[in-house]
């Protein structure tokens, strides 16, 4: 039988990786008794377009060691494959291969270098290559902004955005869903309605990813309705649409309609991913569908065949914490197959708090502060479940723990979007244009609640102080701060959505079912884990959160 020559083998390569079958890639690959720089590109290219990351990067290194450079499309997609991995010293080495190859200026190179450094963390290094480039485009202007977005830089990415549109560069589907995204993050409204309808104006509306990141910055800036919306105008069903709905439904205490949402999923043919299964379980712990949560969990693994990952099992010690099963919570973590975190225990310390149980709050949170030992949320979960227990000696102690290791208190932070300008409130804030008034309206406010029945619980203060600076202190919580400034600048009857960086505590919760029956509005605040809709007095929550 003839010998094949190197052209039809790379046509075979081609093929099979073009067909998913990278084994037999690979074997024909290594049969080849000559190869090219075209057999290497393709080779490489196909481990890394199917995430075999370090096979690829094995490959790249063994391919310049033989002195065959690779092309832009193969470096593209070594990039990218580093910043699949997040590693960041193979990512520079394969920059130094960009630039003996002289494509350090090429835009698709540039952007996936960009994309590497951004990806793995280093936010800085990414945006000095975008930079250098001379001639930026769309792709560029989107991996700066994705860049941003993902690293926490909301505000940023929405910047970008807009000096993209002034240099005249026309987003895209990519473009709308890392600024979509931004929007969520930042819970800003007005923008991610503004940006939707240039998603309309150019077609990427109906894009699923876009759509999907629709549903969610709908949901998360306190308008369910709206994602409802978005999700029923998709036009193709997809598992990220169904996930991202039902992860709404659980982020707003919707518990039933979750799984309602997750039968109706099941009988159109759908799969449910892990991802799916965590937003049921997250819909299930906010709502106290304890027995519904585990039997998604068994569902989970006996009929999907899914692994649960350190995620899933928090939310079922979340499940079983709220519901009272504290001891059975502590159990399950000990006992579970993988390496508990900070975190999962952090949930038990949460749920020690709610329940008021001094003794096993004392234990978690010695767990919790050998994992990190640096995380403030615990030392003040930790306060107030000594202090509701009216132990100051023990509040004392943990406050000493603090300073002496350099902890500080996350301050609670408030925000509210009035006129697509974002003002933010901390507790007893003074520096806001409008302190002096909000400082009266809530004065005026809080006496009518008295009147109503409204006692403050100073009992989730955390300094041994009389009981008038206590009520003090509660009054001028920032959600408070900022529902004032709200109902002051807001015509009557238009609904208020807050956003919280914190849990929302005890007495606000109870002040602002007041507050919306008083002024008979409806309020939306969203804290720390989910959505609270307070209207008529009640909450939606049911006092469960």
């Amino acid at each position: 039988m003839p010998r094949k020559n190197i052209m039809s083998c790379n046509i075979l390569i081609g093929g099979l990786i073009q067909n998913a079958d990278l084994e037999h890639a690979r074997r024909v690959f290594d049969e080849m008794p000559e190869r090219n720089v075209a057999t290497w590109n393709a080779m490489v290219t196909g481990l890394t377009q199917y995430e075999f990351n370090e096979e690829g990067l094995i490959l790249l290194s063994q391919m310049h060691s033989l002195g065959y450079m690779p092309d832009s499309f193969t470096l593209g997609s070594v990039l990218r494959g580093c910043a699949g991995l997040k590693d960041l010293k193979a990512g520079r080495q394969v920059h130094g291969y960009v630039v003996k190859s002289g494509f350090e200026f090429h835009l698709v190179v540039g952007s996936s270098l960009a994309h590497m450094y951004m990806k793995s963390g280093s936010l800085g290094e990414g945006e000095k290559v975008i930079a250098a480039m001379p001639i930026k485009n769309t792709v560029a202007c989107n991996t700066l902004i994705a860049g941003r977005a993902q690293n926490g830089f909301s505000e940023g990415a929405l910047h970008q955005y807009n000096i993209m549109k002034m240099a005249g560069l026309r987003p895209d589907k990519i473009t709308f869903v890392s600024v979509i995204s931004s929007c969520s993050g930042m819970a800003t409204l007005g923008q991610g309605q503004q940006i939707h309808a240039e998603a309309i104006k150019i077609g990427a509306s109906m894009v699923t990813a876009v759509i999907s990141s629709l549903i969610s910055m709908y949901s998360r800036s306190g308008c369910l309705d709206e994602s409802v919306k978005a999700f029923s105008e998709r036009r193709e069903d997809d598992v990220v649409l169904w996930s991202s709905m039902i992860a709404a439904y659980g982020f707003h205490g919707k518990g039933e309609e979750a799984i309602e949402l997750f039968n109706q999923m099941e009988k159109e043919g759908l799969e449910a991913n892990d991802v799916t299964f965590l937003s049921l379980l997250y819909a299930c712990s906010h709502c106290g569908l304890k027995d519904e949560g585990i039997k998604f969990l068994k569902l989970m693994v006996e009929n999907y065949g899914l692994k649960p990952q350190l995620e899933h099992y928090t939310c079922v010690v979340d499940l079983l914490g709220r519901s009272g099963c504290l001891e059975e919570a502590e159990a399950y973590i000990r006992n579970m197959p993988l390496k508990a975190d900070a975190i999962i225990w952090k949930t038990l310390l949460s749920a020690c708090k709610i329940h008021k149980n001094t003794d096993m709050g004392k234990r978690v949170a010695e767990e919790v502060l050998r994992l990190d030992p640096q995380d403030s949320a615990s030392y003040v979960l930790l306060a107030s479940i000594q202090a509701s227990a009216e132990k100051w000696k023990g509040v004392s102690e943990v406050r000493k723990a603090m300073k002496d290791r350099g902890v500080k208190k996350e301050p609670g932070l408030s925000w509210f979007e009035l006129k697509n300008q974002v003002h933010q409130f901390l507790m007893g804030d003074k520096s806001h244009q409008q302190a002096t008034e909000i400082d009266i309206y809530l004065k005026e406010l809080t006496a009518e609640m008295k009147l109503r029945g409204y006692v403050p619980d100073t009992g989730s203060i955390l300094h041994d102080m009389d009981a008038e600076e206590k009520a003090y202190d509660l009054a001028h919580h920032s959600e408070k701060l900022a529902i004032a400034f709200a109902l002051m600048n807001t015509p009557d009857g238009v609904p208020i959505r807050v956003m919280k960086n914190l849990r929302i505590c005890d007495d606000c919760h109870v002040a602002i079912k007041y507050i919306s029956q008083i002024k008979n509005r409806t309020i939306i605040v969203r804290d720390a884990s989910r959505f609270h809709h307070f209207e008529n007095g009640r909450c939606s929550c049911g006092d469960y959160w």
